[in-house]
C-alpha cells in the first residue's frame, strides 16, 4: 500500500499517543508533517534523472531545462551519453538555461543526461519519501506538534497529566533528535557526492 498523508497522519497520532481528534485536528497534523518535509527537502531532496534532453543550438552550448518540473538543483551533466565511465561536464545555469562548459562544440541534436533534484511530496495520492525518511519526518512532525500544543496550553488545564513545560521538554528532545538525523543525512549526502561515489567525472 502506498503511503499517503492520511497514513502518515495516523502514524503520527500513534506516536503522539493520541487516538482522538480533539487535541490536534487533521489540518494541524498535516501542517506539522509538511513542516518536517520542508526541512528534509533542504537536506535530502528527491534525486531525478532526465535523459530526453538535446542540444538545440550547439553554437551556444545551451540546453533548455524548463521541462524539469520542480527543479531544485542540477547536480551533474553527462555528455555524450552512454560512455563508460560516464563523462561529466562542467556547467552553469541561469534561469531555465543550462550552458555546457566544454572545450569541444556539441553536435546539433546531441543527447544530454541531466542529474537533478526536486522536492519530496506527500499528499492524498501518495508519497515520494523512502521509508527511512518517513520515520525521520514523523519524529520532526511530533516535535513540532508538541511544541505548538505546549504553547497553546499555557495557563490551561494540563492534558494527560503533563504540564506545558513537560510537553515543551519532550518536544525539544524530539526536535533535537530530528536535527541530529538531518545533520547525519547531510554529512552522508555530501560524502557520497564529494568522494565521487555517484559518478566518475571526466572534463575532456
Amino acid at each position: 500500500m502506498a503511503t499517503t498523508m492520511s497514513i502518515l497522519r495516523s502514524r503520527l497520532r500513534i506516536d503522539l499517543s493520541e487516538a482522538t481528534a480533539d487535541r490536534w485536528s487533521d489540518d494541524d497534523l498535516d501542517r506539522h508533517i509538511q513542516h518536517a518535509i520542508r526541512d528534509i527537502n533542504r537536506v535530502v531532496p528527491r534525486e531525478m534523472k532526465a535523459t530526453g534532453l538535446t542540444i538545440a543550438d550547439p553554437a551556444s552550448r545551451e540546453l533548455d531545462i524548463s521541462s524539469l518540473t520542480g527543479l531544485v538543483e542540477v547536480i551533474a551533466i553527462e555528455y555524450p551519453v552512454g560512455s563508460y565511465p560516464r563523462r561529466l561536464r562542467h556547467f552553469e545555469t541561469w534561469g531555465s538555461t543550462l550552458s555546457l562548459l566544454a572545450d569541444t562544440m556539441p553536435s546539433a541534436g546531441a543527447g544530454v543526461c541531466v542529474y537533478y533534484t526536486i522536492q519530496h511530496t506527500v499528499d492524498a495520492a501518495g508519497s515520494t519519501l523512502p521509508a527511512y525518511l518517513e520515520d525521520i519526518v514523523l519524529v520532526g512532525a511530533a516535535g513540532y506538534a508538541l511544541l505548538d500544543y505546549a504553547a497553546c496550553t499555557v495557563n490551561r488545564v494540563n492534558v494527560g497529566d503533563r504540564a506545558p513545560d513537560q510537553l515543551r521538554a519532550h518536544a525539544n528532545d524530539l526536535l533535537m533528535q530530528f536535527r541530529q538525523d538531518l545533520t547525519a543525512l547531510k554529512r552522508e549526502r555530501y560524502r557520497v557526492v564529494k568522494t565521487g561515489e555517484l559518478w566518475t567525472e571526466d572534463t575532456r
